[in-house]
This record gives C-alpha cells, structure tokens and sequence, in this order.
C-alpha cells in the first residue's frame, strides 16, 4: 500500500511523486514490438560499459551552479575502445549506423548523472572541423520508458529516436530550454506569446493526461521555440519518461497540479477564457485522435503489447482505474487490471464519438486550492 504521504486524502499538489520508480524489464513480446519497429540494435556501447570509469568530477555551470552531473574519466587503455563504441552509437542514432560520419566527429565528454532513476550517462559529441556539438543519452533499460518513448512518438506532434540493445537504452537529445530554466529567464512578457505560451500548457496537459505520462514538473520538459510569422511558437516536449503509467493518483499525470509548474498557470489565468481553453483542449483531443487513425497499426500493435504488461503495482492501477472511472464517468475502467489498458481505454473514450470528452482541466483555477482537491477526489 502506498506510504503516509501518497493516501488519496493527502494534498494533491504535494508529493505527487515521492519515490523513485523501480525498473521495470521489458518482456519478449515488447522486444519483438521493438524489433518489428527497428528499435533494436547490436553493435554500439552498452551501459555497463560506460560503468568502468576509474575517476569522476562534478560538473559546474559557467555561473558555478552544480548541475548534479559528473564528467567521468576512463583508464588510458580503455578509453580509445570506450569512444570508438560512443562513435557507433551516435551513427546508429543519426545515420542508421553509416560510420563515415564519424570521420570528424570526437568524443568530448562523458557525463554521469546520479539523482535520475536510471543513472543516465550523457555524451557530447563534437565536430572537429567546425566545433559544433550533440548530445546523446545511454541509461538502463526500463520497460516505461520504452513505453512512454513509443507513445511519445505516435501520439505527439515530435518524432523521438532511440534503440536498445541488451539492456540499455540510447536516446538522442531533445532540444529545447529546460522549464525550469525557461520560467527563470525566458518566461514572455507581451500578451501575444504568453497567449501562445498558455495554449501550448494546455495542449501539454492534455497530452500527458490521455496518454498517463506523470512526474512532468518543470525541471522534467522542455520549451522548443520557434520562429513564426509574427513572434514566437512554443512546443512542450517530454525528456523524462520513467513515470509512463506508473503512478496511482490520478493528479500525477496532470503538469497543472505540480507547484514548480505555477508560473505556466498563472500565464494561463492571466490570458485564457474558460471557452478558449475547451476549444484548444478539443483541437489537441482531435490531432491525437488523428495520429491514432494515421499510425497504420503501430499504436494498436503497441496497446497489444503494454495491456498486456506489468508495469506498475497492482494497487497503483486499482487507485487509479477507480479515480479514472469517476473522471470520465464511464465504470468500465473499473474492469481494467494492467495500466497498459487504462491508457488504451483513454485514448478508445477519446475516439468514440457517442461519448462527450472529458478534459484533464476544466480551467486555470488554483490547482492547490481545497476546491481543486475536492473537485479531483473520486
């Protein structure tokens, strides 16, 4: 059962997330989902090889902030094969494994972070003739992740690229400004990006919601800017998914209801009429609804897969199937024992044209009032 702090009567807006997930491995039938798909690859460096570094510094930023990151050395002997596996990677990621574009491509540092779940190690890449630089991520594999990567990929606006092999996972870099550094320096003062921003917030929140990714507080996206014909595009995007259809409160799986996400409300209170947000609630609901219809199957083949999966705690999805039940006003959801069919059962109410929607927020009120509590319990 969950710990003091998680019981259904606490604060939603506190400790929505207070353990780090266990991992989950990934079972035969979604390694063969993957290797239909050309995620699987058998060549390139593996985690456990990036484990046998001999010393580690921690990382500081220009302005002498820690990052939480380690750049970690390798012994003399072992670093040329270390890289030379690094290199392979990244051609597998960009190229589908052409090694001539690492001609002029060098290892510059290897990074090692110890407070995430998976203990991600992130390798920057550099181009000799013109210093330009990438990134890319090598971490332990985990059967949400992969799901939270898959359905990223089909139900979102961004393509992601990623493959295991083994154990281990290797992501490219998302690019964007991470939130949380976007609110500190970023954040728009016209009217018309903050506009943009808030409609964007919302689109997030639905996205998150529908498909059950959780723990998306700010320091968890980034901000994708771009320009457009009259000012800014903003673009929400996901850069850690090891909360993929894990948690048990249904809150979780909402950005609006984590405190470090605040700022993002009150652009929204500010700018947005409860009409407005609906409608761009109904614009998002559509477009995944489309990106279901267009997938050629690899979501259905997918939702075969994860409905089949355990990947949370058996009371994790009771709690959650209970509080979706009484979301969407619909007890079939009672009848559902994997998460995986929790999510398939979200995006079958999204498309089902006989059933009204029911949106993650009704409007930008203060998420951490009583009234908001009250409103989310079950």
């Amino acid at each position: 059962m969950p710990a003091d702090d998680q019981k259904p009567h606490a604060h939603p807006s506190r400790h929505l997330i207070s353990r780090k997930k266990e991992l989950y491995p990934i079972n035969d039938f979604c390694r063969d989902y993957l290797d239909r798909y050309g995620r699987i690859a058998d060549q390139g460096a593996r985690y456990e090889d990036l484990l046998r570094y001999d010393k580690e510094i921690p990382l500081y930023k220009e302005s002498g902030e820690d990052t939480l990151w380690s750049t970690v050395y390798y012994p003399p002997l072992e670093q040329g094969e270390i890289h030379e596996q690094l290199l392979t990677v990244y051609a597998l990621l960009k190229t589908d494994g052409d090694r001539s574009i690492t001609r002029h491509l060098r290892i510059d540092r290897v990074d090692l972070c110890l407070y995430g779940n998976t203990l991600p190690f992130r390798v920057r890449v550099v181009n000799t003739l013109n210093e330009n630089f990438d990134y890319f991520y090598v971490k332990r594999l985990d059967a949400n992740r992969v799901y939270g990567l898959e359905l990223e990929h089909i139900l979102s606006p961004s393509r992601i690229n990623y493959y295991i092999r083994g154990e281990t996972i290797v992501e490219e870099h998302i690019i964007g400004i991470p939130a949380d550094i976007f609110l500190r320096e970023d954040l728009p003062q016209s009217r018309f990006d903050q506009v943009r921003l808030a409609k964007e917030f919302v689109k997030f929140n639905e996205r998150c919601f529908l498909r059950l990714l959780g723990d998306m507080h700010a320091g968890n996206f980034v901000i994708d800017m771009r320009r457009d014909l009259e000012k800014w595009h903003y673009l929400m995007r996901p850069i850690d998914f090891d909360q993929q259809s894990h948690y048990w409160r249904k809150e979780a799986y909402i950005p609006l209801f984590f405190p470090q996400n605040d700022p993002f409300s009150e652009v929204g209170r500010a700018c947005m009429a409860p009409d407005t947000i609906v409608q761009y609630q109904r614009e998002e609901r559509a477009l995944i609804a489309n990106r279901v219809r267009v997938s050629h199957g690899r979501f259905d083949a997918l939702m075969e897969v994860m409905c089949e999966d355990l990947i949370s705690h058996e009371e994790h999805v009771a709690q959650l199937r209970t509080q979706l039940a009484a979301h969407y006003q619909d007890p079939t959801f009672e009848r559902y024992l994997t998460m995986g069919e929790l999510v398939h059962a979200s995006i079958r109410h999204l498309m089902a044209p006989d059933k009204p929607p029911a949106p993650a927020l009704q409007n930008f009120s203060d998420p951490h009032s009583e009234a908001a509590h009250e409103a989310s319990e079950p």
